[in-house]
């Protein structure tokens, strides 16, 4: 691929926009940068806040915990830590430099100040408004679409900034172009890229992504799947799959350290990096080899994901297992071919896995999702695969591809509501 050409550009400039730094689950951690931004707009300490937000972000808040903390969890302590002690200029790592000071004041801040939480009726299923008051004076900040994309901030009834929530966090204008992914694509561009042009972005990943899974492995978690997994087996597919749990073992658990995400998800990030990771040095592939493969990962995870969306109640860690075993299979010399395979027999397994919330048991689903992604390119290996006809597979990577795509966007639209009413209702 020419490295001028537009696609070759295009998918650089996604690379670069979606392998970002986050701590703490996206969702906690947009709204607290929602709530911390509210805070600076109102340019003191609120005595009374509301927080309203759609179902999506009520699930993924409610059970997760968030880092500076103290090990507290939902909504209530996102948006106080949030305004506490939150760099409104850091994006998704709005609390990653929270001052003891603040995380003292943490307790007592949520015990006299009323933080009031309320559904929010959006077209958009991830959607937050966060408005802090003090006296008279009032200051409202919304969220919107993607994680760290602000659509609105008011101030005492004036609207100081206001856009499209359909539009990205940068001008619609200048939004890379995702219809451009293909699985086609995506190996070409592997194969030919220039490492230098996404090397440092890639450093990143595998630095951030291991480390975290390192700490998951080491210390006591949640339900400790990695650790876990690691009892059964000490082979390299158990190593893959554990590796990439302890990452989410550590970070559903209120673990301060960051992750490059994916696909506006850091357990997708973890899951698209990790499984590959632990391949490449079980086959000891050059790091020339490591990055393309992790090229291929993190691109058939976007793929398979933007047909989606951000929130769903398809669980996203199974369109990052689907990248993972891309990734392995290209580590073992697969061509398009066997990775449009592998990708199709992977979605085909485990497609319609729900996301009931961040929480613990994501790191068991991820697993299951990096499991289900290895066990893709071992069917294709041994001469087996799913073909059209196969449930909603059809004829054609890139249609079964838009099947799954419209599985999770559409035909799952109901499940999520039931999902979201049985966790509110439950508390």
């Amino acid at each position: 691929m020419e490295r001028n050409s537009l696609i070759y550009r295009t998918y650089v400039e996604i690379l670069k926009r979606e392998l970002v730094c986050a701590m703490g689950c996206t969702e906690p951690i947009a709204l607290a940068y929602c709530a911390a931004k509210a805070r600076a707009v109102l340019g003191e300490l609120p005595d009374r806040v509301v927080v309203e937000a759609s179902g999506n972000i009520i699930k993924n808040v409610k059970s997760v915990v968030v880092p500076n903390t103290d090990g507290r969890r939902g909504i209530a302590a996102a948006a106080a830590i949030g305004i506490l002690g939150g760099d409104e200029n850091a994006e998704l790592q709005v609390i990653a430099k929270v001052s003891p000071e603040s995380r003292a004041e943490l307790g007592r801040f949520l015990e006299e100040i009323d933080i009031e939480i309320e559904p929010l009726e959006s077209e958009q299923l991830l959607d937050m408004i966060v408005t802090v008051c003090r006296g008279e004076s009032s200051a409202k900040v919304r969220i919107a679409n993607e994680h760290a994309n602000i659509v609105l901030i008011e101030k005492d009834g004036e609207v100081l900034f206001e856009k499209d929530p359909d539009a990205g966090q940068e001008d619609a204008d200048s939004l890379p172009d995702y219809d451009l992914l293909t699985v086609k694509d995506i190996c070409d561009f592997a194969d030919t890229c220039e490492i230098e042009d996404i090397r440092e972005t890639l450093d990143r990943q595998i630095e951030m992504n291991t480390a975290i899974s390192q700490e998951g492995l080491r210390h006591d978690y949640g339900a400790n799947i990695g650790k876990v997994l690691l009892t059964t087996g000490n082979d390299v597919r158990t190593r893959a799959k554990a590796s990439a749990a302890a990452g989410s073992d550590a970070r559903m658990n209120g673990c301060e350290m960051p992750v490059v995400i994916c696909s506006g998800s850091g357990n997708q990030g973890i899951t698209a990096s990790l499984p590959v990771i632990e391949y490449a040095k079980e086959l000891q592939a050059d790091k020339d080899k490591l990055y393309r493969a992790l090229l291929i990962s993190n691109l058939i995870t976007l793929h398979a994901k933007y047909g989606i969306g951000r929130l769903s109640a398809y669980c996203g860690a199974i369109s990052a297992g689907a990248g993972a075993g891309a990734g392995i299979a290209y580590l073992y010399g697969g061509n398009e071919k066997v990775i449009a395979h592998t990708i199709v027999n992977a979605l085909a397994i485990s497609s319609g896995i729900i996301c009931d919330g961040a929480k613990s048991s994501c790191a068991a689903k991820i697993a299951t999702a990096v499991d289900t992604g290895i066990l893709g390119y071992d069917m294709y290996k041994n001469g087996q695969q799913f073909y059209g006809g196969d449930g909603i597979v059809v004829k054609g990577v890139e249609n079964s591809i838009a099947n799954f795509s419209r599985l999770g966007r559409i035909g799952m639209r109901g499940t999520d509501t039931e999902i979201i009413r049985m966790m509110t209702e439950n508390g």
